[in-house]
């Protein structure tokens, strides 16, 4: 890892001439998140950590498939919380893959690649976690959380830790690898790690992802509006996970994640490891 610098520093948003030569329009003019692809790979714009009614966010799953094509993102997972359902005495549904549903119906006719995750939500000092390309939802319902970990990686889940550094969960927003944790990396139960969620970046995990070999990932995490918490009509933008994969596909873009083929974008700032950042 010597030969690896920690990250690289690009301001992609608002200068001309970064992106191959071309020019990059403001997002006040085009909100639109593109990125060149790079050799032998297509650069796909993910958020993989997303919510609606269905758990505690805010809009229905049309509303996330929506705002995904308009900043042209390709890929997204509304991974709701298994264990945490505060909108259950208006909104009961005993299918846990209800999100999901909705969304990858609503995605096909806008291409967008929808793949069905949830958060495992636990308390501190296992935290929340995300499993993408699950089969069922809910089969993870279970108590003990090495079965859960488990079931998840027998349907062949990316799993990702989620907010490492969240003050929720830790007042000093310390990123910090405990016993449990590495319990699940050592058993290859956890494939990746936040670096960035929301509007938090973590110097602490991204060390987490280097130290273990961990996939870097960058999600919105978004409970109400992308626009408004992102400020899109003044500039901003969600942060997103630029997946480097064989192609367009749900199946290309999970052989990606467990690659390590990531680059976090976030504040015009792309964030990985220097093999993936310089093409």
């Amino acid at each position: 890892m010597t030969a690896i610098r920690p990250y690289l520093f690009l301001a992609v948003a608002l200068l001309p001439g970064v992106l191959s030569g071309q020019t990059v329009q403001p997002h006040t003019h085009n909100r639109a998140i593109e990125f060149p692809d790079v050799p032998g790979y297509y650069t796909l714009v993910c958020d993989f950590h997303q919510h609606s009614v269905f758990s505690d966010g805010s809009v229905w799953p049309d509303i996330r498939v929506q705002e995904a094509v308009r900043d042209h993102v390709d890929a997204i997972s509304l991974t709701e919380h298994l264990e945490l359902q505060p909108h259950q005495a208006d909104l009961p549904h005993p299918d846990r893959n209800r999100a999901f549903q909705i969304a990858e119906q609503l995605g096909r006719a806008h291409e967008l690649i929808v793949v069905n995750g949830s958060e495992i939500t636990r308390d501190m000092p296992l935290g929340h976690h995300n499993a993408i390309f699950i089969e069922d939802a809910n089969k993870l319902l279970l108590e003990d959380h090495m079965d859960v970990f488990r079931e998840a990686n027998r349907q062949g889940a990316f799993v990702f830790w989620n907010h490492p550094n969240w003050i929720g969960q830790r007042r000093d927003a310390l990123a910090e690898v405990q016993e449990v944790h590495q319990s699940l990396i050592s058993e290859g139960l956890v494939h990746g790690i936040e670096v960035v969620n929301d509007v938090t970046y973590s110097d602490a995990a991204f060390q987490i992802a280097i130290d273990h070999g961990l996939t870097v990932m960058a999600t919105s995490d978004i409970h109400g509006l992308i626009d408004w918490q992102f400020g899109v009509a003044d500039g901003g933008h969600r942060p997103v996970t630029l997946v480097l994969a064989e192609e367009r596909s749900a199946p290309a873009i999970r052989e990606a994640l467990f690659a390590g083929r990531t680059v976090g974008w976030f504040n015009n700032t792309l964030i990985g490891l220097e093999q993936h950042l310089v093409p």
